[in-house]
């Protein structure tokens, strides 16, 4: 069965940001279309960027500021983390008064640290008396020198400063320590390089230093390849149900770590094959436990695994994803909840979670309005009659057409509940796109 996913969430917002920030006009073909990812553009557009789609192939287009933005405002982040965390270093890499605010949600993310980097580059950053959002920015352009920042939190802190340094007046060197989720730090800087940027330095293990030198983001075209994150609900699903998931675009040459869940899924039993171009899993019988797997690395696909482990034949233990509890929700003690409510055993500690295989009950599914806990439990559905979600629209936020996708690829699968998608809550078409952004599939029975 071969299914083809949207675009990545991760890499649509990075480009749509260095497009903004270029002298000239990009296209980013196959981006996202999200709540996310809609929300992050139409901050970029507040800030002054020039922001098509093309009628006949959905790309869009991006007419560069090439500096930092001379508008001021209110810019509304919505649910995006990725716009609080990144849109303000390239707001005070510009002029004028910008407030970044968001949804109840996003406020009660963390900002702190990154607001102090600002702080300590010069720039007049207040937060509200919590630390996050809304946040204000008084922007005169920023300069350099040398940063020493905890990466413990999020990665997204960093790939922040990283998106906004060439645009400094003087070069910027970062020290980072205790840095989780370092793919998406490879992914920025990738992508980053790919714009013109002149950045050297990399990461080994939690560790790293960067130095990005003054300049101008150059204008590109940039083809965003298919979501990693996504893709681990359907190879999850091959796995649990015996068959064969196909995804293509995603492949050896792949820059997005979260493929490496695959590696995961290798180690319960299931049949793994990365081509250059194409990723495939099979199912291959019962899943096998009794393992310990670190997963800070990949830390958005750990649910996946998780939600499908009281099939395992033994416990599955996940460790290294502490900052997982600072996401959309504490998502350790949000899939230890559910799974208690299935009657699954489930322990957690500060950066793990240990689940017990076991029969799982129909319950309902309390989603916290987090894609990813609705999205991994939609997984488990396939083999468990009578679960259901709470808030199937959450899904929304990056890949409203998921249920449908996840329904027609293993539409033999009955546990699945149709009322899954018949009760998400509807989303608002998006101006010159089709209003479906679901995953166009083609499937077959495995021989």
């Amino acid at each position: 069965m071969k299914v083809v996913l949207p675009g990545s969430k991760s890499i649509t917002n990075r480009a749509l940001l260095l497009a903004a920030a270029a002298d000239g006009h990009s296209t980013l073909h196959a981006p996202l279309v999200s709540d996310d990812t809609v929300a992050f553009r139409d901050a970029l557009t507040a800030l002054g960027a020039r922001i098509t789609t093309d009628e006949q192939d959905g790309a869009w287009g991006v007419g560069g500021i090439g500096r930092g933005p001379a508008v001021g405002g209110h810019i509304r982040c919505a649910d995006a983390g990725t716009a609080a965390r990144f849109l303000p270093p390239f707001a005070a890499a510009g002029t004028g008064r910008y407030t970044f605010d968001g949804s109840a949600q996003l406020r009660a993310r963390p900002l702190r640290p990154l607001a102090d980097a600002l702080r300590e580059l010069g720039a007049k950053v207040t937060l509200a008396p919590g630390g996050g959002l809304p946040l204000t920015v008084d922007a005169a352009g920023t300069d350099g020198g040398e940063l020493s920042l905890d990466g413990s939190l999020s990665s997204q802190y960093l790939s922040g400063l990283l998106l906004a340094a060439p645009l400094l007046r003087t070069p910027l060197t970062l020290r980072v320590t205790g840095l989780v989720s370092r793919p998406y730090i490879d992914l920025t800087l990738a992508l980053m390089r790919h714009f013109g940027a002149d950045v050297t330095g990399d990461t080994e293990d939690a560790a790293g230093t960067f130095t990005v030198r003054p300049g101008r983001y150059r204008a590109t075209a940039l083809r965003i390849e298919p979501d990693a994150s996504t893709a681990s609900y359907f190879f999850a699903a091959a796995a649990v149900t015996g068959r064969t998931v196909t995804v293509p675009g995603l492949g050896r040459g792949s820059l997005q770590g979260d493929l490496r869940f695959v590696d995961v899924l290798r180690r319960t039993g299931a049949r793994v094959d990365i081509a250059e171009h194409a990723t495939t899993v099979t199912g291959a019988g019962p899943l096998r436990g009794g393992f310990t797997v670190d997963m800070g690395e990949i830390s958005d696909t750990f649910m996946t695994l998780a939600a499908i482990a009281p099939l395992a034949d033994a416990p599955i233990t996940v460790r290294g994803i502490g900052h997982a509890r600072l996401k959309e929700s504490d998502r350790i003690e949000a899939v230890a909840g559910n799974l208690r409510a299935l009657g699954i055993t489930a322990e957690t500690g500060p950066d793990r979670i240990t689940v017990h295989p076991g029969r799982v009950r129909a319950a309902p599914i309390t989603c916290h309005r987090d894609h990813r806990i609705a999205m991994a439990f939609s997984v488990l559905g396939l083999r468990a009659p009578g679960l259901t979600l709470d808030d199937p629209g959450c899904v929304t936020k990056t890949f409203p057409g998921f249920h449908t996708a996840l329904r027609r690829c293993f539409a033999e699968h009955t546990a699945y509940p149709h009322e899954f998608t018949a009760s998400a809550a509807p989303r608002a078409a998006v101006p010159g796109h089709p209003e479906e952004h679901g995953a166009r599939t083609t499937t077959q029975r495995k021989a």
